[in-house]
């Protein structure tokens, strides 16, 4: 993707988040604002200490610590303290359950990122970030004005994906040409995002790359072997996530449709591969 279509994607993105408020602030000029920092309680130097102790105490399960040092830190533009604090919610981590909470925080991430600083050492965070609200924007949030919205949820995939070559992202982009989600249906732009996930050990983006190779069609040229490997691959991985117990049965299918030659070309696909 080129630079100006990612900052085109990026644009858009910034403008969805202003109509919903939670846009970063821009001087009369038009330039951007720092964030208006809290005072600093007396046991934070300043907030890169906060979000030290912020850490520090989630690691000794020291909710109310966490919550005040990782709060004064995101107010002061941490993202790292943003993320943590957007998973805690999420999640229900030590706090109550609050997609809105959770969402708000992504948001801050998504809105204060500047593609034109090539030295951030939050890049994981921010790929993160993206993703969830993508995800958020699938979904949308019940009772709240965050709906569904999946042209949105492509923009957020797209940025992640190629930007930041997340391989969820990928994965999300590729469910989403299958289904025919925010676009047309296309088979063959799946596959090649699920090829780039898949390479990423993302079991989920194995196993559909695998059924789509092993069947073939829509533009798909059938591939028995190599989608059977793919499928023996996404299948050992997902052996430790109980929620993916659909792979397991993907994988049995082809197994049981395929034949010898099938059998032995991937295996000698799977050697291949892991000599590399």
């Amino acid at each position: 993707m080129s630079s100006l279509t990612f900052n085109r994607l990026l644009k858009i993105a910034c403008v969805a988040l202003a109509c919903q408020g939670f846009a970063p602030a821009y001087a009369l000029d038009g330039s951007k604002t720092p964030a208006m920092r809290p005072l600093a309680p007396r046991h934070f130097k300043n907030i890169e200490d906060a979000l030290r102790q912020g850490l520090e105490a989630d690691q000794a399960g020291d909710v109310p610590s966490t919550l005040q040092a990782l709060e004064y830190a995101a107010a002061g533009g941490q993202s790292l303290a943003r993320w943590k604090l957007a998973r805690m919610y999420e999640d229900g981590t030590g706090v109550a359950h609050n997609d809105l909470k959770a969402y708000k925080y992504y948001s801050s991430i998504v809105a204060d990122y500047d593609p034109s600083d090539p030295d951030r050492r939050d890049r994981a965070v921010v790929s993160s970030a993206f993703v969830a609200m993508g995800t958020y924007a699938l979904k949308g949030i019940p009772n709240t004005r965050v709906v569904p919205d999946p042209g949105r949820a492509m923009q957020m995939f797209q940025v992640a994906a190629t930007e930041f070559r997340n391989a969820e992202a990928q994965y999300e982009l590729a469910r989403m040409f299958m289904d025919g989600l925010a676009t047309h249906k296309d088979l063959r732009q799946a596959a090649g995002w699920l090829q780039l996930a898949a390479e990423k050990n993302h079991c989920q983006a194995q196993a559909l790359l695998g059924r789509l190779l092993f069947n073939g069609g829509d533009g798909i040229p059938r591939q028995r072997a190599r989608g059977l490997m793919w499928l023996s691959l996404a299948e050992a991985n997902a052996k430790a996530q109980p929620q993916d117990e659909w792979i397991g049965t993907l994988y049995q299918q082809a197994m049981t449709a395929a034949d010898d030659d099938d059998r032995q070309a991937a295996k000698f696909y799977l050697a291949a591969r892991q000599k590399k």
